[in-house]
């Protein structure tokens, strides 16, 4: 059986219903290797990709080059602006691009103001990345992004220096403990920033609802119930994204570093401090993001009865967002 199942344009290649599949999906997302693709073999694709909405393929075309057209245009075009989104902000570029950022953040010896600095840059990349990918059918005002932004900064700094502050001045820890402790501070400070930055980016959602939609794919109405399973199923994922990512690295170092090798060479720590880390990222970013659909079906009987009375399916779907 071929690898490569018919093309269909704008579907995705794996079935969203399955962990599996939905794993398969985002591994072809956040692929690194998209972001050598040159700027000749993107037009290319896009010719491709028009040929094929038109009808008119050029003869020997196949489904694994439409699928890898489609895979290279979703990696570097924004779906809704049509612009090309910058490389260091692209899904692909998130663990590449941010995995310095992580091996910052798990330094040992942080200073107060290395701290801060290292938060700062987390959130900032964060934001851009969110803001490059954002969902753009609908404007919004700016300000929004700001809000968020500064919220996620201001609760991770906040936390990540409360922490170390508490950390320094508990007499009861020795300095190997107290040094062990404070490596894993970085894990609530970005968790409980990531969940300020989607309350405060998405609270409108709340009171306004979410759209829902038949199994036609038509807008049967707004829900606010949905919208409530579509913030918490986000927040959740970035709760569990720094888990591994920010606790992990901590563990596995402190053991690394006992090894007569490291003991003898200390130059090495950094280097394989950085390749635990990207380890890390690979495992976690993948398997974070395919934990809930991109679009997330549920019942009607547990939405508004004007949903229920807009319908005769017995669920209706949502975009959860990312």
């Amino acid at each position: 059986m071929s690898e490569y199942l018919t093309f269909q344009h704008g579907k995705p290649r794996f079935d969203q219903n399955t962990f599996f599949g939905r794993l398969r999906h985002f591994l072809d997302v956040i692929d690194p290797s998209t972001l050598f693709v040159t700027e000749k073999r993107l037009q290319e694709s896009l010719e491709l990709l028009n040929c094929f909405k038109q009808g008119s393929l050029p003869p020997g075309a196949t489904d694994a080059q439409l699928w890898q057209a489609q895979k290279i245009k979703q990696a570097m075009i924004h779906p809704d602006t049509g612009e090309k989104i910058p490389m260091p902000f692209r899904m692909s570029g998130f663990i590449p691009f941010g995995t310095p950022v992580v091996v910052g953040l798990l330094l040992p010896h942080q200073t107060l103001v290395s701290t801060i600095f290292w938060q700062c840059l987390n959130q900032s990349h964060n934001a851009c990345v969110n803001y490059c990918n954002r969902n753009a059918s609908k404007p919004a005002p700016f300000s929004k992004f700001l809000e968020g932004y500064l919220g996620a900064v201001t609760s991770a700094v906040s936390i990540a220096v409360g922490l170390s502050v508490l950390i320094q001045r508990a007499r009861r820890l020795g300095p190997t403990t107290r040094l062990l402790v404070q490596r894993f501070i970085p894990f609530p400070a970005v968790a409980t920033a990531n969940v300020c930055n989607v309350v405060l980016m998405r609270h409108s959602e709340l009171s306004e609802g979410i759209s829902v939609l038949d199994d036609s794919g038509n807008v049967v109405g707004t829900s606010k119930v949905a919208a409530r399973h579509a913030l918490l199923e986000t927040a959740l994922t970035r709760v569990v994204l720094p888990m591994p990512i920010l606790i992990l690295p901590p563990i596995v170092m402190s053991v690394l570093e006992k090894l007569p090798l490291l003991q003898r060479r200390p130059r090495l720590v950094l280097p394989v401090h950085s390749l635990v880390c990207l380890a890390a990222f690979a495992l976690a970013l993948p398997l974070a993001i395919s934990l809930f659909p991109q679009m997330s079906q549920i019942g009607v009987n547990r939405l508004e009865p004007e949903i229920a009375a807009a319908t005769d399916c017995e669920a209706v779907t949502y975009n959860k967002g990312l």
